[in-house]
C-alpha cells in the first residue's frame, strides 16, 4: 500500500484517524498508531512484521542495558552488538546477492545466495534505531522504558517505508503526549495534499516519459530500442528521471510530514528546493536532508581527523551513501561521482563558485547534477555506458527530432508547472499571503478550496491511470 493509492485515501487513513481522534486518552491514540502501522506494513508482506517487531525489541532492551551501564565497557559492547545487528539484517536482506556475486568473481566459486525479498523499509528503520541506540549511549537521549512507545517510533506508517529518517530525539516529547490541534491538523492535510499532487500530477507523469525512454524496472530498455532513440530523447529521458525522483521521493517526504502534523508529530524537513543549488555541496545540504545528516553526524564526524584525513572521511560517507541506496555497482559509482566533486569543491571549487555569477554556479550544479542520475538509473553497466554514449553522440533518431517535439509540445503546460515547483515560489507566495492576511476565516477557507481542487485532480489521475510506480519503496 502507498499514500498515492485509492485504498489508502478512502479507507486506511479516514478509519485511523477516526479511531485516534475517537478518544483523548494517549495511549489508546498511540495503541492506534502501532496497530494501523504495522497493518499498514503486513499489506506488502506480513511475514516482515515479525523482523520489524522482533528487531526493535532487541534494540529497545540494548538501550536500556547500555543506558545502565553507561561509562563502563558493556556499553560499549552494547553499542557495538546493536550497530553489528542492524547492518548484519540489512546485509542479510539487502546485499546477500550482490556480496555472494563479489565473492564468487573473486575467487571463480559458484555459491548460490538465498535471494530473500527486500523488507520493505528496512534501509530506513535501521537507521531509526541505530542513530537511537548511538544516542542513549553518548547520553544524549534517555532509553525509553516502554516497549509499545519504542515500536511506534520505529514503526510509524508515515515514516517507516520512505523516511524521512526520524530520530528519536526530534520526537522525543512527543511520543508520550501530544498536542494535537485543528491548526496543526489543517497544516498537516495541505501538507499532505500537496504531497499527493507532487507525486500523482507531476511524478507519474514523469515516470510514463521515463519508462518511455529508459525503462523501468518491469520493461527494461533493450539496445534495440536505444538504438531508435536520438540523443535528444534520451536528454529527455534523463531530464524526466531528474524531475521523476525528486517529485517522487520529496512527495512521499511531503505526505509523510503531513500525516506526522495531523496525528500531533512535528517533523523536520528533508527537502529544500534541491535543483536552486549553486554547487554540489548545497545540493546534498537540500536533498534528502534526513540521510545527509545521519551519515554526517554518526559516520563523518566521529571519523575524525585532520585536514588530510577530511577527503578520507568524504570517500567513506559517499561509498556508503551509494551503498545504502542499493545493491548494485551502479550506485557505489553514483556515491563515488558525488564524492569527485564534493572534494574538489571543499579543495578549491567552492570558492571560484563563490565569486562566479549566480547563475554560471547554478548551470554547472545542474550539469553535474543530472547527469549522475543516469548512473543511478541503469544497474546494468552495459546499458549503462550504451545510454551515456547516445546522451554525448549528439545525433538523431531514425525518425529525426520528431516525436521529441511532439512529447514536448503536448507536455509543455505541465512542463512548465514542473519548472515552477522546483523553486520555491509557492513557498514564498504563501509566506506573503500568511503576512499580508487580515482576515483568517477567509484564508482558511481558501486552503480548503485549493486542498479540494488538489485532491479531485489526484483522484481523477488514479482512476483513469495504472501506472503508479514508487521509486524509494526499493530502499
Amino acid at each position: 500500500m502507498v499514500f498515492a493509492d485509492l485504498l489508502f485515501l478512502f479507507l486506511f487513513l479516514p478509519l485511523c484517524l477516526i479511531f485516534y481522534y475517537s478518544t483523548g486518552n494517549p495511549k489508546f491514540r498511540n495503541w492506534v498508531l502501532i496497530a494501523f502501522s504495522l497493518m499498514f506494513y503486513a499489506w506488502g508482506e506480513p511475514i516482515w512484521i515479525v523482523l520489524l517487531i522482533a528487531s526493535s525489541a532487541v534494540d529497545w532492551a540494548n538501550s536500556i542495558f547500555i543506558e545502565k551501564h553507561r561509562g563502563t565497557k558493556w556499553a560499549k559492547v552494547g553499542v557495538v552488538f546493536t550497530v553489528v545487528f542492524n547492518l548484519a539484517l540489512m546485509a542479510t536482506f539487502k546485499y546477500d546477492v550482490f556480496i555472494v556475486d563479489q565473492v564468487n568473481a573473486l575467487l571463480g566459486t559458484s555459491f548460490s545466495a538465498p535471494g530473500y525479498a527486500l523488507p520493505i523499509g528496512i534501509s530506513f528503520y535501521t537507521f531509526h534505531t541505530i542513530s537511537y541506540v548511538v544516542d542513549v549511549y553518548r547520553g544524549d537521549i534517555k532509553a525509553q522504558r516502554n516497549f509499545p512507545n519504542f515500536l511506534m517510533y520505529v514503526s510509524l506508517f508515515s515514516s517507516l517505508v520512505a523516511g524521512p529518517i526520524i530520530r528519536y530525539a526530534h520526537v522525543e516529547h512527543e511520543i508520550n503526549k501530544r498536542n494535537e490541534n485543528i491548526r496543526d491538523f489543517s497544516a498537516g492535510l495541505s501538507r499532505f495534499c500537496i504531497g499527493l499532487f507532487k507525486k500523482v500530477i507531476i511524478a507519474n507523469i514523469a515516470a510514463e516519459l521515463v519508462k518511455k525512454y529508459m525503462g523501468d524496472a518491469k520493461d527494461p530498455l533493450t539496445m534495440e530500442a536505444l538504438a531508435g532513440f536520438s540523443s535528444g530523447e534520451a536528454w529527455l529521458g534523463l531530464f524526466m528521471f531528474a524531475i521523476q525522483i525528486y517529485f517522487d521521493f520529496s512527495a512521499y517526504s511531503d505526505m509523510a510530514i503531513g500525516l506526522g502534523r495531523m496525528f500531533g508529530f512535528h517533523f523536520r524537513e528533508n527537502f529544500n528546493y534541491p535543483y536552486i543549488s549553486k554547487s554540489i555541496s548545497e545540493f546534498w545540504r537540500r536533498w534528502h536532508i534526513s540521510l545527509g545528516s545521519i551519515f554526517r553526524d554518526y559516520v563523518y564526524i566521529p571519523l575524525g581527523g585532520n585536514k588530510k584525513r577530511v577527503y578520507f572521511n568524504l570517500f567513506v560517507v559517499w561509498f556508503l551513501t551509494g551503498m545504502w541506496h542499493g545493491a548494485s555497482w551502479n550506485f557505489i559509482f553514483w556515491g563515488l561521482y558525488f564524492f569527485i566533486f564534493i572534494a574538489l569543491e571543499k579543495a578549491f571549487l567552492q570558492k571560484l563558485l563563490d565569486k562566479a555569477p549566480a547563475f554560471v554556479s547554478h548551470f554547472y550544479a545542474l550539469v553535474i547534477i543530472i547527469p549522475g542520475w543516469v548512473i543511478f538509473f541503469f544497474t546494468d553497466t552495459d546499458m549503462l555506458i550504451a545510454y551515456v554514449k547516445k546522451l554525448f553522440s549528439f545525433s538523431a533518431g531514425p525518425q529525426g527530432n520528431m516525436d521529441l517535439m511532439n512529447t514536448i509540445t503536448t507536455h509543455l503546460f505541465w512542463l512548465i508547472l514542473t519548472i515552477i515547483l522546483c523553486m520555491p515560489v509557492y513557498h514564498k507566495v504563501m509566506a506573503w499571503v500568511e503576512k499580508k492576511k487580515k482576515r483568517v476565516t477567509v484564508f482558511d477557507t481558501a486552503t480548503i478550496g485549493f486542498n479540494v481542487i488538489l485532491i479531485f485532480l489526484c483522484i481523477a489521475q488514479l482512476v483513469g491511470k495504472s501506472y503508479n510506480p514508487f521509486i524509494y519503496f526499493r530502499f
